[in-house]
């Protein structure tokens, strides 16, 4: 029998709007200026500062002697998004954990919205769920992604994903008690951890109430803090995460094979990456299920490995001018 992890924790506010940020001065305003209109003001700002060489120190201390909500800034040696949600996560006064991105930005209704929906869930299942999740719109008012089976959705994260088949950008919070037991691992020398990985284990556990209203404004660019690199840079963390979707979310197989078939490419194409043998990459599969699904797709994993150390070769040759 699962169970529900239950809180006794008391929080100061009802939010804490989390902004991980790595040298976007020129961006960050987005999100303050939309914590400035926000119709609901329960809540903190938390900003976490993954080694910022630019002017976002002095930029954040501006805003903090004039905002009439409370702003908390920490600052780390550059280490990684997840790194910089994990310090958030400790760090946080709020009862429910808000993401906003340093170059986005949501709407004034946002926060009140959110709280809306949260309050709707019943009171005898309220436990069962970690958060909401909504839409998200670009700067036009175009819906980014798929909408949800219905305007509101019980279900878990897996469900939506591998039975419902939504794909997208989409925004939502966690409940902060429950973010504490599901830390993103801190792999030594990486940066990078797919954010999945955490999500997928949160899913296994609590529901989720999925609406269809855009409250988040999604700007295009790529973020530096999850910015590609080297795929071998980022290899130990992609075998963690195809290796947790083959250990743990193989029940849903029915539902999306396809996908299946991919994550145990990636599975063994990664491994490839980090030297791991034939013996490790099977030993390392717990369902008999996923083994054979790997010995199908072994093929063509590799060759996705060969390919990404042949566009690696080409890049680093360039970058010396050989080519």
């Amino acid at each position: 029998m699962t169970t529900i992890y239950s809180s006794n924790q008391s929080f100061e506010y009802k939010f804490t709007v989390f902004t991980a940020t790595y040298n976007r001065a020129h961006t960050l305003h987005r999100v303050y200026n939309s914590l400035m209109t926000q119709t609901f003001r329960d809540f903190e700002w938390l900003i976490v500062d993954d080694g910022s060489t630019d002017n976002t120190f002095d930029i954040v201390q501006n805003w903090k002697e004039e905002a009439p909500f409370p702003i908390r800034y920490f600052f780390q040696k550059n280490s990684g998004k997840h790194i910089a949600f994990n310090r958030g996560v400790k760090e946080a006064k709020g009862e429910l954990f808000l993401n906003l991105d340093s170059d986005d930005a949501c709407l004034a209704n946002a926060l009140e919205r959110f709280k809306y929906y949260w309050n709707t869930i019943p009171a005898n299942v309220k436990n069962q769920f970690s958060g909401a999740t909504c839409l998200c719109q670009d700067e036009n008012g175009e819906i980014f992604g798929d909408y949800f089976p219905s305007d509101v959705t019980d279900c878990n994260l897996l469900e939506l994903r591998y039975k419902f088949h939504v794909q997208g950008e989409k925004w939502g919070f966690h409940r902060t008690d429950i973010l504490q037991q599901f830390p993103f691992p801190e792999i030594p020398n990486q940066k990078f951890c797919p954010e999945n990985l955490v999500w997928s284990k949160i899913a296994k556990v609590y529901k989720t109430r999925f609406i269809n209203e855009a409250l988040r404004v999604y700007h295009k660019g790529l973020d530096q803090l999850s910015k590609t690199a080297p795929l071998k840079q980022h290899a130990p963390a992609y075998v963690l995460w195809y290796k947790s979707i083959l250990n743990t979310e193989i029940d849903y197989l029915q539902y999306s094979p396809i996908n299946f078939l991919r994550s145990a490419a990636n599975y063994s194409r990664f491994s490839f990456h980090i030297g791991n043998s034939l013996l490790t990459q099977i030993k390392e599969l717990k369902v008999t299920t996923s083994k054979l699904l790997w010995s199908i797709t072994l093929s063509l994993g590799y060759l996705l490995y060969v390919r990404d150390e042949f566009k690696q070769f080409k890049y680093t040759a360039f970058k010396k001018g050989s080519l």
